[in-house]
């Protein structure tokens, strides 16, 4: 069994923001019958698809993306033995690169302080920290996806850097995100009057063939845009009138539920219910659509729960893993090569919008003290909090990690999460075929109140073995979560199994 630290959860269960709780006390059990075939495969989930996003100020300590940060390895490799670790966020905008000790600080562009923006603090990029950086990928099996600042970089600057990282990561390096949020410079970078998606493109490509002169065949992904997404449109029909453009292999976005912490809407039943994963499936045809003019596909480079650092008994409680698992599965089932859910250190999150964490402020007016306010997660919303020297997974990150338990197989096109709200249940489903001829069905009952019953009828697997893992912890409000192997195993008996998915809880079947 795994589970977030007893001691984290425990230190703040006397706390709460005055939220109603949703204990799972099951008042009923709805029955569905699910055809199951694996005639109509989709997208494959590649062996990096689970990521993680930190801020590139993380570098500013060579020590954290370091192979002697074990408890930060360990954690990296019992969330996906491959993965994505993407560096970008909005300090990615100012950072500059230091290639030796004497190296002197360039001049910084004027730049404007808004509230929820990040303050014009610069730090350096060493050599170290990179040197670092490649030896932690290697001891984790991890690869990169490195962000290149543009809101206040050169392009020498940037190709310079490029150079160094390419040669230091290797193969480990996935390929290069110029620029954070370009969609949102206007409040802070730009101006206004003149940003748009053609003026991005065309600061976007000086850098990038800067870049390529120095690193040839170097591989890039854009535009990473926050939320506007007529955007990703636009970059794709002005790609196709290029001529030899930069290699871009990845179209990227980001997406958060909603924000700040402050913000009412951001709660539990609204996280979870129907219409969510509706916005987020138009999103995914957006984005698609566009990958598909350029000949590429979409990768979700940061999100998360809450932007602007999370909602304490929203982002970090058992509602966060069922919403990102499902989240995660969902993209999977658009052809997404992967998604990759923000987190770090409470400083560096900080530090990216503004100074400090709204869901500091949100528990100091509901009179929670320092003390338990230091043992909640900082940000509340990463996969992986530090607590001391001590690095604990997260509900978000638990998730994760179960969405990947369909990682290298093929998406079917089961249309099962259709035939569940059908019935009323806020429930989803997803199914996939393994190259080796298993099976995987992942349900996720949401449902505060109601069990679900399935009866899973497998026309073309007559017999076969079951083995069972839950994604489960007491409550959706519960500070911990769990992933548990059954222990035991079932049969497929004349093409059908049975099995009961208790309310706020995931199972996974791999049927072999």
């Amino acid at each position: 069994m795994t589970s977030v630290s007893r001691r984290a959860f425990l230190a703040t269960a006397a706390m709460s923001l005055g939220a109603p709780h949703f204990h799972a006390h099951a008042k009923g059990q709805t029955y569905v019958t699910l055809d199951l075939s694996t005639k109509l495969v989709g997208a494959r989930m590649p062996a990096d698809f689970v990521g993680l996003s930190y801020e590139v100020q993380q570098l500013a300590d060579p020590t954290f993306f370091a192979p002697g940060n074990a408890g930060l390895v360990r954690q990296f490799k019992a969330l996906a033995p491959e993965g994505a670790l993407r560096l970008g966020g909005n300090t990615s905008e100012f950072d500059w690169w230091k290639p030796s000790s004497g190296s002197p600080e360039p001049e910084h562009p004027q730049t404007r302080v808004v509230e929820g923006e990040p303050k014009p603090q610069y730090y350096a990029v060493t050599p170290e920290a990179i040197r670092n950086l490649a030896d932690f990928l290697n001891t984790t099996g991890w690869n990169c996806v490195y962000g290149i600042g543009m809101g206040t970089n050169t392009p020498d600057r940037a190709a310079a850097e490029a150079e160094y990282v390419a040669k230091s990561l290797g193969s480990r390096l996935q390929y290069f995100q110029i620029g954070n949020e370009a969609d949102l410079f206007v409040r802070h970078l730009r101006d206004s009057k003149t940003w748009s998606a053609r003026s991005y493109l065309d600061e976007w490509l000086a850098i990038a063939r800067a870049v390529s002169a120095r690193v040839p065949d170097t591989k890039f992904g854009l535009p990473d845009v926050a939320a506007d997404l007529t955007w990703l449109t636009q970059i794709a029909e002005l790609w196709t009138a290029l001529k030899n453009p930069p290699h871009v292999t990845t179209l990227t976005h980001h997406y958060y539920f909603g924000g700040p912490a402050t913000n009412p809407d951001v709660n539990i039943a609204n996280l979870l219910k129907p219409a969510t994963m509706a916005r987020v499936q138009k999103t995914a045809d957006i984005a698609t659509a566009a990958a598909n003019k350029m000949g590429i596909r979409v990768r979700m480079t940061e999100g998360n729960t809450c932007y602007r650092g999370g909602k304490p008994d929203v982002s970090d409680v058992f509602a966060a893993a069922l919403w990102s698992a499902d989240y995660a599965l969902l993209l999977a089932s658009n052809n997404y090569l992967g998604i990759n859910m923000h987190g770090g250190t409470g400083k560096s999150v900080a530090n990216s919008v503004g100074g400090f964490l709204p869901g500091d402020i949100l528990l100091k007016e509901n009179g929670a003290s320092a003390e338990l306010i230091a043992k909640r997660p900082h940000p509340f919303y990463t996969p992986i909090a530090t607590f001391g020297s001590e690095y604990v997974l997260q509900p978000v990150g638990y998730g994760l990690k179960f969405a990947a338990e369909f990682t290298g197989a093929s998406m079917l096109k089961s249309g099962f999460t259709s035939q569940l709200q059908a019935t009323g249940i806020n429930a989803t489903a997803y199914a996939a075929s393994f190259a080796e001829g298993r099976i995987g069905v992942i349900i996720l009952n949401k449902d505060a109140e109601r069990d679900l019953k399935i009866n899973l009828c497998c026309a073309e697997r007559k017999t076969g073995i079951v083995e069972t893992k839950t994604l489960h912890a007491p409550a959706l409000d519960s500070r911990e979560a769990h992933i548990t192997p059954s222990g035991k195993t079932g049969r497929v008996q004349n093409g059908k199994y049975s099995v009961i998915v208790p309310a706020v809880s995931g199972l996974c079947l791999t049927i072999a």
